[in-house]
């Protein structure tokens, strides 16, 4: 029996925005227009406001990038998400001093596939994320390499690649 599909905006919500790790700098008036947007998410204007605010503040802050993609994907907005989620990658690269294209990541580079490395599975997320994001905007070719990378980078699976990939290898079979 196949594993129920996670969304990968909800893993990166539950491993990384709780992550003292990567919310260490969120000045507190950032943090609180973040409260503020999930508060009024129903309006659409003013919570993405209420993030754009958190982003003058807070320019590149995971936490905050980690909020404007939630938004966006939440509200289907995937092309802006995808956006968000190149963002998250090269902060991710960053974070963890891996090349800026991910293409270039390495298994080697780091411990991919220990839980509590929250760098490395930060940039495992965002990627995930990407991968998505791509298949859903019809850029499976794209998408299948992001898929391939993250499952060359984590050969055990934890992040839950290969449910990615086997919708991937859905695509196109009739539904007979």
């Amino acid at each position: 029996m196949p594993e129920p599909f996670v969304s990968p905006q909800v893993e990166i919500n539950e491993a990384l925005v709780t992550s003292a790790l990567l919310g260490r700098g969120l000045p507190s008036e950032a943090e609180h227009h973040l409260w503020e947007a999930g508060l009024s998410y129903h309006l659409d204007d003013i919570a993405e406001g209420h993030l754009r605010e958190a982003e003058a503040l807070a320019p590149g802050h995971a936490a905050v990038l980690i909020g404007l993609y939630r938004f966006y994907f939440y509200k289907g907005r995937l092309a802006e998400a995808l956006d968000v989620a190149r963002r998250c990658l090269l902060k991710a690269g960053e974070e963890n001093n891996f090349s800026t294209d991910w293409r270039c990541v390495r298994a080697g580079d780091a411990e991919f596939g220990r839980y509590e490395n929250i760098l490395p599975r930060f940039f495992l997320f965002s990627l995930k994320g990407y991968a998505y994001l791509q298949m859903r905007l019809g850029e499976t070719d794209e998408g299948r390499l992001a898929v391939e990378k993250l499952l060359e980078l984590d050969p055990t699976d934890k992040i839950g690649a290969r449910v990615l990939l086997g919708v991937l290898e859905r695509m196109g079979q009739d539904d007979d």
